[in-house]
């Protein structure tokens, strides 16, 4: 069954300090090169980057993956524009669009030198500078790869900044053992899930394996053998819900997720409703 909590303004401080574990305890720069979530878009397989030279191409180019990234230069063989295709190379499984047109430049509102990423789980973009000096391949890539949220993002070093900076103020958290044969199953119903709240919560997948991932399951007052378990955080006024699950199904993540939300309704409303009595 479900277990209810409010963590209060300490418990904010120790859920926001299990993503800075997260930053100092693995190296950042090793985690670049992973996979930053838990599903991929097939999108980023063709050659890369994706010559965008009008508006039409490129919102059928956004709206065709989770996430995407588009270098906006004035000039294709720029040094930026260069940079911008290694970085392509090294994150496979993103699309990549490259435009210097400036009639996409000025329907997105973009200024030329410019990276943005487009991800469509909370209709967000992050852009980067590229006339800054100090903005490399490096740089690049770990910029796509913290902020590329997914339907389903996986819970990591880089990741975890993304999360923070997240518009949806909401995260289901699923913690649960990736080496499970019952995992591929887990993910696809969680994925299906996630689908029905697109734009409402963040789903998230924490590997119980991982030892940076201890501090965020004993955070829920969780053990491994009570694992896998569904974890809802509420950031600004740090509620949260905890359901340990023999197996993941879609209709349980609705239930939990959709019993959290009445339940945050109902709060909402009850200073409304005070607020009236005490006018009248």
């Amino acid at each position: 069954m479900a277990r209810r909590g409010q963590a209060g303004t300490l418990g904010t401080y120790v859920f926001l300090c299990l993503f800075a574990i997260l930053l100092t305890g693995d190296s950042p720069a090793g985690c670049a090169g992973d996979s930053g979530s838990a599903s991929h878009s097939t999108a980023g397989s063709t050659e890369k980057p994706v010559l965008l030279n009008n508006i039409t191409t490129a919102e059928a180019f956004i709206n065709g993956a989770e996430v995407a990234v588009i270098g906006f230069f004035q000039e294709p063989g720029s040094p930026g524009a260069s940079q911008f295709r290694r970085a392509a190379g090294r994150i496979p499984e993103v699309p990549f669009g490259l435009s210097t047109s400036p009639a996409v430049l000025s329907h997105y509102d973009v200024a030329a030198n410019t990276v943005r990423l487009f991800r469509r789980v909370d209709n967000d973009r992050r852009d980067l500078d590229m006339n800054s000096k100090d903005v490399d391949v490096e740089k690049m890539t770990r910029f796509v790869r913290m902020n590329e949220l997914r339907l389903v993002t996986e819970y990591n070093p880089v990741t975890a900044i993304g999360v923070m900076q997240s518009s949806l103020q909401l995260h289901l958290l699923l913690i649960t053992d990736k080496m499970s044969p019952k995992h591929p199953k887990r993910m696809r119903r969680y994925r299906a899930a996630a689908k029905l709240f697109k734009g409402k919560i963040l789903f998230i997948l924490v590997d119980s394996n991982l030892k940076s991932n201890e501090r965020t399951v004993s955070f829920f007052k969780l053990k491994k053998s009570q694992l896998p378990a569904l974890a809802i955080f509420h950031t600004p006024d740090e509620e949260q819900d905890v359901l340990t699950v023999d197996e993941v199904s879609v209709e349980r993540v609705q239930d939990f997720c959709n019993h959290f939300l009445e339940r945050m309704k109902k709060k909402e409303d009850k200073p409304e409703e005070k607020a009236l009595n005490e006018e009248l």
